[in-house]
């Protein structure tokens, strides 16, 4: 029996797209039609439409859709969540990982939302900086914390294998809301804890 893999991509979307990868190659000096890059304009629409597929999702919602009311008020934090995104100056990747909290105010809401959220921005043509800002709206418009804090630490292969070609460069971006914005004390004890290795 043949493998047939199921795939849901816009089918006007992904025929402009493997157009338009195919001139990409022949303006390349590349021919699309010999054997490994047959298939190539087609896998490359596919996979450019799921790496931006943030665009059609709303961090908001995806927040709303697990907001539970809760009478605590103490530090929430998942970090070392890990992202994907591509670069919108060179369609390159970065990739890094994500530290979020937030001080309730009533509500909270499930933690995989949180990750769900850094998805929702980084599956996009994007800058780490507007990335963060963003994650900190989406959690204040939904939750109405306190306060909320986003760091978001990534390598940028566009910095990497072009360019200045610095390897071990890392980005490091931050967003302060509330408390952590505020309150010198509540801030540092998150970036204490983000920094830290628990057993």
């Amino acid at each position: 029996m043949a493998y047939h893999k199921k795939e849901g991509f816009d089918k006007e979307a992904t025929e402009g797209l493997i157009e338009n990868y195919s001139s990409i190659l022949k303006l390349l000096g590349e021919d699309p039609e010999r054997e490994g890059l047959v298939k190539t304009p087609e896998r490359m629409a596919k996979a450019m439409q799921y790496m931006t597929h943030g665009y059609h999702q709303d961090g908001v919602a995806i927040l709303d859709s697990a907001k539970f009311r809760e009478d605590v008020s103490e530090m929430v934090i998942v970090k070392d969540i890990e992202l994907y995104s591509m670069c919108e100056h060179h369609l390159l990747p970065f990739f890094g990982k994500a530290h979020i909290a937030y001080i309730p105010n009533g509500y909270i809401t499930g933690l995989s939302k949180l990750a769900r959220v850094v998805d929702v921005y980084a599956r996009r043509l994007q800058v780490q900086e507007r990335m963060t800002t963003q994650i900190l709206k989406a959690i204040k418009e939904s939750l109405n914390p306190l306060g909320a804090a986003v760091v978001i630490e990534a390598k940028h292969l566009c910095m990497m294998m072009r360019g200045v070609q610095k390897q071990n460069s890392v980005t490091t971006t931050s967003a302060f809301d509330g408390e952590f914005l505020n309150n010198s004390i509540t801030r540092n004890e998150f970036l204490k804890l983000i920094a830290a290795r628990l057993s």
